[in-house]
């Protein structure tokens, strides 16, 4: 489901107030539906849609020249929103399977994986291997270690990704994982 907040029936007619005409809808619909979202979820689509040319007219801003086009590139972004919002909730439930599968690697395992993560955080550079300390291993959220270390967030933020894809390397690297 796209948003569940401003749901209409499938056929039901908003009539006069409408901001969509029903080719507009139509169009709404296409974009949503070519951009993978399934047939269910499209009532849902066209509401956004409706939604948010409504609160564009609210909040005092104009009405887009051509509302036709503006409303197929906002379904073209919730489709992509849709799309990004399944991933996650797959990602969440692989997640979750794993907590359920008990991973007991044996102790030979957990040195050589010990000893070539300590190896591969050697090999970071200062910045990447402090962030990733005190993420990891500290277990701090990064908006106290861009307070900690006096950087922004997006910093820190972009300092883990950089450390931990290169350590992932380093660990595939040496068949580690």
């Amino acid at each position: 489901m796209l948003r569940g907040d401003a749901r209409c029936g499938q056929g039901e007619d908003l009539g006069a107030d409408d901001p969509l005409d029903a080719a507009q809808q139509r169009r709404v619909r296409a974009v949503l539906a070519l951009g993978g979202v399934p047939q269910s979820d499209l009532p849902d689509g066209v509401q956004q849609v409706r939604l948010r040319l409504l609160e564009r007219t609210a909040s005092g801003r104009e009405a887009p020249r051509d509302v036709s086009a503006w409303a197929a590139v906002v379904a073209s972004n919730l489709a992509m929103d849709w799309h990004r919002a399944k991933r996650r909730r797959e990602r969440l439930g692989e997640r979750l399977a794993a907590l359920h599968e008990p991973v007991h690697p044996s102790g030979e395992e957990t040195s050589l994986l010990s000893l070539a993560v300590a190896r591969g955080l050697d090999e970071l550079p200062a910045a990447q291997r402090q962030v990733l300390v005190l993420r990891f291993f500290a277990d701090l959220p990064v908006r106290d270690i861009a307070g900690q270390l006096g950087v922004p967030e997006g910093t820190v933020k972009s300092r883990l990704h950089t450390a931990v894809r290169a350590l992932r390397e380093r660990l595939h690297e040496d068949e580690v994982v």
